[in-house]
Order: C-alpha cells, then sequence, then structure tokens
C-alpha cells in the first residue's frame, strides 16, 4: 500500500480539522479507499497512487483557503471536494456566508451582481454599487462591512448619507439633530440590526465603533482602518461627493451605493454620483458593479414594478 504524508505547517492544525475533527470526517468520507491518519500536524494517507495525487491536490485547496480567510466550513470543504479548476474557487468565496447575523440568520449574497460586490471589494478599495431600489446593495454593503470589523480587517465602521428625502428640509421636522436624522439613516440601522445583536450594536454605537452621521459632518476628516459606505449617493451634489471621496484614509475600503433613477436634488443641481461615475471610470483600484431588476429580492411585483419604469424611461 502506498504511503502519503502532507505536513501542515503555516496553519493551526486543530483549527483545520475543527471541531470533533470534521474536516478529516468529510475527508474520509469522501475519499473511503483511502486510509487516512492525523498525527499532530501530519495527516497520513494509504491507499492507490492515483487516488492520493487527488486526495493531495483537494487537501492543498483546502489548505489555501484557509490560509487565506482563517476558516473553513463544511459546506465549503464540500464543495472544494467535488469541484475543480480556479473558477469554482472563486464562486465559493463570493457564496460563503459574509455573517452569523442575529437569530442564526445566515447573512451572504443572493444575486450575481451582489456576489461581483464581494469579489470586487477583495481587490479595489473603492467601490460603486449602482442600481434601483431592493437589490440589496445597501444591504450586502452593511454586510460586508460588518464582516471585515468581525475579521478585525477594519477598526470601525461609518455609514453615512445626504439628508436629502423627497424635498423634505430637515428644518421642519421635530426633535433635535438626532431625531431629526435618525429617519434618514433607519435603513442602515434596519442593515445592522439584522446583523449585529442589540447590546454588542448599542456598545458599537456609544463607543464609535460604529458610527452612523449625515454626509454633511465627514467635511475635514481622514477615515483611516474604516469601512466607509456612503448610501443613497445619487442625492450628493459633486462637490459634496469629491469631499467625501477625498476623505479615504490608509488601509480604508469605501463603497458607494445609489439609484440614479431615484434623484431628490432640487431640478437644475446634477447628481455627484454621476459626475464621479463620468470622472473616475478609468481610475484603477476603483470597481464597478450596476444592478438590476434580476438582483430584486423584495417582493415579486417590485421587479415588475421597475421592469414598467425602465420601459417608460426608454420610450
Amino acid at each position: 500500500m502506498n504511503e502519503r504524508i502532507i505536513s501542515l505547517l503555516e496553519i493551526d492544525p486543530l483549527e483545520f480539522f475543527g471541531h470533533q475533527e470534521t474536516t478529516i470526517k468529510q475527508l474520509r468520507a469522501y475519499y473511503p479507499k483511502l486510509k487516512i491518519v492525523v498525527r499532530g500536524a501530519e495527516i497520513k494517507a494509504y491507499g492507490e497512487p492515483i487516488i492520493l495525487d487527488e486526495f493531495e491536490k483537494r487537501l492543498e485547496m483546502l489548505v489555501k483557503y484557509f490560509e487565506k480567510y482563517n476558516k473553513i466550513d463544511e459546506n465549503t470543504i464540500e464543495q472544494i471536494l467535488t469541484n475543480t479548476g480556479r473558477k469554482e474557487i472563486i464562486s465559493l468565496k463570493a457564496d460563503r456566508v459574509l455573517v452569523h447575523g442575529v437569530g442564526g440568520k445566515l447573512i451572504k449574497a443572493q444575486t450575481e451582481n451582489q456576489r461581483k460586490m464581494v469579489l470586487k471589494t477583495e481587490t479595489n478599495d473603492m467601490l460603486f454599487a449602482i442600481g434601483p431600489a431592493g437589490t440589496g446593495k445597501t444591504y450586502t454593503a452593511v454586510a460586508l462591512a460588518v464582516k471585515a470589523l468581525k475579521d478585525k480587517e477594519v477598526k470601525r465602521i461609518i455609514l453615512t448619507r445626504p439628508a436629502v428625502e423627497s424635498g423634505e428640509n430637515l428644518g421642519f421636522l421635530p426633535g433635535g439633530v438626532k431625531d431629526k436624522l435618525d429617519p434618514y439613516m433607519q435603513p442602515l440601522y434596519d442593515a445592522l440590526k439584522d446583523m449585529i445583536p442589540f447590546e454588542k450594536l448599542d456598545s458599537y454605537l456609544d463607543k464609535g465603533v460604529i458610527e452612523i452621521a449625515p454626509l454633511a459632518f465627514m467635511r475635514g476628516r481622514t477615515l483611516d482602518n474604516a469601512f466607509v459606505i456612503l448610501d443613497e449617493a445619487q442625492n450628493t451634489t459633486a462637490g459634496q461627493m469629491k469631499m467625501f471621496l477625498t476623505r479615504m484614509g490608509k488601509r480604508a475600503k469605501f463603497i458607494i451605493t445609489g439609484d440614479p433613477g431615484q434623484v431628490d436634488l432640487p431640478r437644475k443641481q446634477v447628481s455627484g454620483l454621476k459626475t464621479s461615475l463620468l470622472a473616475l471610470k478609468e481610475v484603477k483600484g476603483i470597481a464597478h458593479v450596476f444592478l438590476d431588476e434580476k438582483d430584486v429580492i423584495r417582493h415579486r411585483l417590485v421587479k415588475d414594478i421597475i421592469k414598467a419604469y425602465k420601459n417608460i424611461e426608454t420610450e
């Protein structure tokens, strides 16, 4: 019987093997013709050479995945063992769970363009996610930010929006500054409440680990070690957009989301989102994802509504 010895030198074998050696159990189930033995940081496999070659190749893929993400779950192991080629591994990254949310909710990209958002944030520090309401662009962006915070890739999350909504003026709303701003920020709070337990979220907000603020509060700041999301970017002016984009500091990630079809600025005011898309389209390190009705994850009628309006606009 042939023997193959694989040493795990660069990773923690206990973490890689998992609780009660779940990783090894999956390998044994997938390779029933091999005898697989674990000794400390070594894996010994006995069997036919052809099967051993395949086993070693798959194990190397599992180790590389673990080295990059510092974790591996049963679903990922199964997909790596049953798929071949680099494209499949890339799709694994896009399909993986981003956040284990409140009540055991598993939060991950649901559509092709949401998966593109996940992949493009890995290789770009700034991403524009453009699309109509209901396509999950803001929710996916917040999930990516929470993941980065939990993985200690950033020290804080900053979520911001321009305080412009359907012609309303902050001055006419009741209450203090926070009371006036909270309705504008509610979609961001809603996303966070899905992903972070209430007490922890409250603590993060109190300590400034997570900050939700109107766009005007960004002026004059340098945003280092932060995952920053500008939501509803279609309601920025060109000056506001330039101000925001130039706040980017070291070790920062920026995601800008917006819907060019829902601009609430005065009629003669050009959207800062439109000008930035034109000005920055050739800049390296800035990625763009354009979502559409196929990405809608709300009620099925929302897709039909978006398509109906698109038909009117193109007539």
